[in-house]
């Protein structure tokens, strides 16, 4: 299946060898902007929007046209997008795997930093080793491990708080061909300078910093918001890159215990303001999408629709009221784990 979203996006440090902690890249990627733009427009029914419409919206965004078209084309490449012509005229729209991909990452965007499970003070420990010549292997298998909520605590030592599930044990099966183990316990404490607590394989400062920045970033606008005061322009902006910066939280805070984090974490109240953010925006931005596309098609967009968060909870999925997809194909009623 083709993935969205890469883990580098998140962890553009993680190399070969080396224990590495989160560092945000700088700014949105314009593949990124692209993708989570065309998903909160056009997830439910994947309806196809001309290039220029996409070329346009994204250029409200910063995006240069050469730079959104060569995204556009990468993204085709990759499987994520469809393309089609009409004449002289290109339209895309999400691939059918794609979309199943964002509805379920969608939900598991939502729901991981809605709630926090209860946590028996055991850890996840994952240990493996992959010789030189599997390096491919070895790369895609800490990217997965990222992407489920672990992080390494040593190099070849991968940790998470939770038990093992089925989805975990999946990847490890694929990837490891029988070079891992796993084991679950409690951490022993013992006086030693050298002693790692295992909360520390995750950079808290560096995580409650970008907490910090999000909430700066997007609290002043609620008041302008609430007051009606944001034209359609920046609502589709807004609502792309404040779903842009807020869908790496989930893996960078992978719902980790609130007992070993300090007091105030910000969890919940960057949830909060991202709901506000995305749904109070929601109605303007379809407005705004659809006179862009209007400019280059002339037809009547019924398939342009933003959801709003309750939506990504229930699973936004490119299904028809009869419960099929576009193309014909049966969708579970429910979509409940994330894919890597």
């Amino acid at each position: 299946m083709p993935h969205p979203f890469t883990i580098e996006e998140i962890y553009p440090d993680d190399e070969e060898n080396a224990v590495r902690l989160p560092r945000r890249q700088n700014g949105n990627s314009p593949q990124g902007l692209a993708v989570t733009l065309l998903a909160d427009y056009t997830l439910r029914s994947r309806a196809s929007v001309p290039s220029a419409a996409i070329v346009a919206l994204l250029a409200e965004a910063d995006v240069s046209p050469t730079g959104a078209r060569t995204a556009i084309s990468r993204l085709a490449r990759r499987g994520i997008l469809d393309g089609s012509r009409h004449g002289r005229n290109s339209s895309y729209r999400l691939s059918q795997q794609a979309a199943h991909s964002l509805s379920v990452g969608g939900s598991w965007i939502v729901a991981s930093t809605a709630t926090t499970p209860s946590w028996d003070e055991r850890w996840t420990l994952i240990a493996f080793s992959l010789p030189q010549e599997r390096s491919a292997q070895r790369r895609a298998l800490r990217g997965r491990l990222r992407w489920l909520g672990y992080a390494p605590l040593y190099d070849g030592l991968w940790i998470s708080p939770y038990e093992l599930a089925p989805l975990v044990r999946a990847h490890l099966t694929q990837l490891t061909l029988g070079t891992v183990t796993v084991f679950r316990g409690h951490r022993v404490e013992f006086d030693a300078i050298s002693s790692r607590d295992p909360i520390d394989a995750w950079d808290i400062a560096a995580i409650g910093k970008q907490y910090e920045d999000f909430l700066q970033r997007w609290s002043p606008l609620l008041d302008r918001i609430r007051s009606g005061q944001v034209s359609g322009t920046e609502a589709v902006r807004a609502r792309t890159e404040v779903m842009d910066t807020y869908r790496r939280f989930p893996t960078l805070d992978p719902q980790l215990p609130l007992s070993l984090l300090p007091a105030g974490w910000l969890r919940e109240p960057a949830r909060q303001v991202f709901a506000a953010v995305y749904d109070g925006l929601a109605r303007i931005a379809e407005e705004h999408v659809k006179a862009v596309i209007a400019r280059f098609d002339g037809n009547a967009q019924p398939g342009v629709q933003a959801h709003l968060t309750a939506d990504l909870l229930a699973g936004v999925r490119n299904t028809t009221r009869s419960g099929t997809s576009p193309d014909g194909d049966d969708i579970p009623d429910t979509i409940g784990t994330a894919t890597a």
